[in-house]
């Protein structure tokens, strides 16, 4: 552990690290609270976990579908403007779905302003793991950045819905869900007086291809294995609230998905300072295959609420360090023209996969139960991890390998 501590220490003390995490644990803070907190408004509002986990969806698939597309003017032309731009529209977007769920008008009224938020959602989280690849050159670095950028970010999913759940409890889900607006509307603010945006590069001069960074057949694999973990992701989601609801205790929910999110803060705290002889590729595939476990003892689990709980726990654990091995592999076979849209097309590939896991998870639990909701999740990463197998190194990145 020692080893480890010293590591991250030398790794902080580097030049603007420190600024930049803090700079992405405030920032990103809109992360761990908007889903929850739209989720439980609407399922008070409209009365079902099925069409609140369907408007949440609606707005993570139409955020999945843009995120590309803003991307792409990144690389091209910097991302100030267009953080101008989603800063406004995003927060207005939220509460109009907010003032359109208050006033009972129909529920396409509702998922239009779900796919506008997600259309304008800000992509700060893209724009700091591209600053992470710009950073720093050497994987093992990156691989220590990109441990430490999820631990942070599962700090905003332990905070957050911690706080949420607080606000549910004390004023209720209309509070929760207008406080995070709020929060979205100041984050954006923060990220750029930070300073963070000077270290986003573009190349220019450079020929473009129209499909970008999908001319790689082997980030294919990545972001396939991607939307299926993230699917995963999702039904944990719902699961969480629902199961929480079931005992009569909705704000629950969020205590469950912090001590999730607190399982994967640790573990990715201890991937990024552990030294692996194993290659990415495979660190992935293993991190993706074992989520399965929680997640079939959680759809045996569902009578029992303190066992359940420790499994959240070790269920987040396995998070961060498949997210981590994710973003060095996107890192790693993307083209440096393509450094931002890569990770914007990663994040399509996670937002639809949560998008898609939360309405599957919404129609599981209202239809067939809870349990086959987390044992569907279960299957699905067991796939992936099959799929991430066929991941294969360049054969640079091999020969780099063996001489070290």
């Amino acid at each position: 552990m020692k080893r480890i501590a010293r590591k991250y220490v030398d790794f902080i003390r580097q030049p603007n690290v420190a600024r930049l995490l803090l700079t992405a644990l405030i920032a990103r803070m809109p992360v761990g609270m908007v889903g929850f907190s739209m989720l439980m408004f609407l399922r008070e509002a409209l009365g079902s976990f099925a069409l609140a986990g369907s408007a949440v969806g609606i707005s993570f698939v139409a955020m999945a579908a843009c995120a590309p597309i803003q991307g792409r003017l990144i690389d091209l032309y910097g991302p100030r403007r267009l953080l101008m731009v989603t800063g406004v529209i995003q927060p207005l977007a939220l509460a109009g779905m907010l003032a359109a769920a208050k006033l009972g008008l129909p529920f396409a009224a509702i998922s239009g302003c779900a796919i506008a938020a997600g259309i304008f959602a800000s992509p700060i989280t893209t724009l700091t793991r591209t600053i992470w690849r710009h950073r720093f050159d050497s994987e093992e670095d990156r691989r220590t950045a990109f441990s430490l950028d999820a631990v942070t970010i599962e700090l905003n999913f332990t905070i957050g819905p911690a706080v949420v759940a607080a606000v549910l409890a004390a004023f209720g889900a209309t509070a929760a869900f207008a406080m995070a607006i709020g929060v979205v509307a100041i984050s954006v603010v923060v990220f750029v007086a930070s300073g963070a945006l000077r270290f986003v590069k573009r190349e220019t001069g450079v020929e473009r291809h129209l499909l970008g960074p999908l001319t790689e057949p082997r980030l294919w694999l990545v972001f396939i294995t991607t939307f299926g973990l993230t699917l995963s992701f999702g039904l944990l989601e719902v699961g969480y609230p629902a199961f929480a609801t079931l005992l009569g205790m909705p704000a629950l929910g969020g205590v469950l998905l912090a001590v999730n999110s607190l399982g994967s803060a640790v573990g990715g705290a201890l991937y990024g300072g552990l030294h692996f002889k194993a290659p990415v590729e495979r660190q992935f595939a293993c991190t993706v295959g074992l989520m399965a476990v929680p997640l079939l003892l959680h759809a045996l689990l569902v009578d029992f609420p303190l066992p359940f709980g420790v499994v959240a726990f070790f269920a987040g654990a396995l998070i961060a360090p498949s997210v981590a091995g994710q973003s060095v592999l996107v890192s790693r076979l993307a083209p440096s023209r393509y450094a931002t849209e890569a990770f914007t097309w990663s994040s399509t590939f996670i937002v639809s996969g949560l998008g898609c896991g939360m309405a599957l998870g919404g129609a599981l639990v209202e239809t067939v139960g809870l349990s086959y909701a987390f044992a569907a999740g279960g299957a699905v990463v067991a796939a992936m991890a099959l799929v991430a197998l066929s991941i294969t190194a360049s054969p640079a990145t091999a020969e780099a390998r063996a001489a070290d």
